[in-house]
């Protein structure tokens, strides 16, 4: 950018702020433009793209301190006083600085040229340029939402996202990604505007309910039903996991409802190490008893006597 061009052009008034104004306002008055005039926003919309290049160009100088203090100085010094070719006569270079250095509408010669009199204003040790001194800044971040079904946060997989009215995003969803867990996407943001790399795109997951599995940190959990002569004699059952197979487990005679089987490595696989299923037991009455079967039933409450499974319990509740 020439030294011209800040004489001529107010960045303040351009982004519609302050000269006082914040950075942390500043930033955020120059997003809401540039989201409303960014050319994906406005394809082959001319006046729009030229708006977006006034409001990049103006915000690069204002939110480098540096070069927003040198704006600020060259504007002050001229007041919207233009350099000429020649360096000399009438609204040339001798006036912009005649009055600060030589007071009284005495006239002062400058026998360096313009940009090495910047130079040793500012500190610049090469000479001044007419550019804003400025590294490459990264652009900002974005962040979205996505919702994804419970079989693909345990297992893994690709979901597609929209951003903006840009092309859809293909994501690669990491296996074991939990609930509310946050997936940053390299350069998926803002384009920077200095030159830098992209910002990226952070993204909360959230993950639904499944009607059988329910997670517990890299286990899996399920409740198993299995009938009373089951629970009483023993049992081969078979297991379902979310890989859609069934894995046999063996329940032991007389296993008590709410009793855990442990599935090794049916679990969340998470970084090469795998969880456990863990099937709880939960024992159940027929809907329907026959006659015959309250019969039975009778003859081995009498065979097993009258004993109170809940006497352990009251005891431990008493203390």
């Amino acid at each position: 950018m020439a030294s011209q061009d800040w004489f001529d052009k107010d960045f303040y008034a351009v982004l519609g702020v302050s000269k006082d104004v914040s950075d942390a306002e500043l930033k955020k008055v120059y997003r809401k433009l540039a989201r409303t005039f960014h050319p994906d926003s406005n394809p082959g919309d001319a006046k729009a793209e030229a708006r977006f290049k006034e409001i990049s160009e103006a915000y690069t100088v204002l939110s480098d301190a540096s070069t927003r203090q040198e704006y600020d100085q060259i504007r002050a010094m001229g007041g919207g006083a233009r350099f000429s070719a020649g360096g000399s006569g009438p609204g040339g270079f001798e006036d912009v600085f005649g009055g600060m250095f030589g007071g009284g509408g005495q006239r002062v010669r400058f026998q360096q040229n313009p940009d090495d009199l910047f130079s040793g204003l500012f500190g610049g040790g090469a000479g001044f340029t007419g550019q804003p001194r400025q590294n490459p800044r990264k652009g900002a971040d974005l962040t979205a939402n996505i919702t994804i079904d419970f079989r693909t946060a345990i297992q893994g997989g690709e979901v597609s996202l929209d951003i903006r009215g840009q092309k859809p995003l293909q994501i690669a969803i990491p296996a074991g990604v939990n609930d509310k867990q946050k997936i940053r996407v390299r350069g998926k943001g803002e384009q920077s505007m200095t030159g830098g790399v992209g910002g990226d795109l952070v993204i909360t997951v959230t993950v639904r309910d499944h009607p059988v599995f329910d997670r517990d940190g890299d286990n899996l959990r399920i409740d198993i039903p299995i009938t009373i002569p089951e629970a009483i004699l023993g049992a081969t059952i078979e297991v379902p996991t979310l890989e859609g197979d069934r894995v046999k487990v063996k329940v032991p005679a007389n296993t008590p409802s709410g009793r855990v089987l442990r599935v090794r490595d049916r679990g969340v696989n998470v970084k090469g190490k795998r969880g456990d299923l863990l099937a709880t037991i939960l024992i159940v009455t027929p809907d329907l008893i026959s006659d015959k079967t309250k019969k039975l039933i009778e003859e081995f409450k009498t065979l097993n006597g009258d004993a109170n499974p809940r006497d352990p319990l009251y005891g431990k509740a008493s203390h």
